[in-house]
């Protein structure tokens, strides 16, 4: 099993693996939520996981559909730093 490059936030790998039954394998820095096969409800429900886990607000109009994880991490690294995390 290989690495990826850039590693994907812990717990969004938990939250699609665990709530949505993502295949590990498929969470990859260039996939987005629309890869993964994750509809609008699944991505307001993964928004709101986020937000109860992590305490930083990410909307379903944040996280977008056809945003990569790459770029979800580093938008939930900045919000939780801007938070004070």
């Amino acid at each position: 099993m290989t690495t990826s490059p850039t590693p994907i936030h812990p717990k969004i790998t938990e939250v699609l693996t665990g709530t949505f039954k993502v295949p590990e394998a498929e969470i990859v820095p260039e996939a987005t939520m629309d890869s993964l096969e994750m509809d609008s409800l699944a991505v307001a429900e993964f928004a709101v996981i986020i937000k109860e886990t992590l305490g930083v607000v990410a909307d379903s109009g944040t996280v977008l559909k056809d945003a990569s994880l790459a770029e979800i991490t580093a938008y939930l690294d900045q919000a939780a730093v801007g938070a004070g995390r």
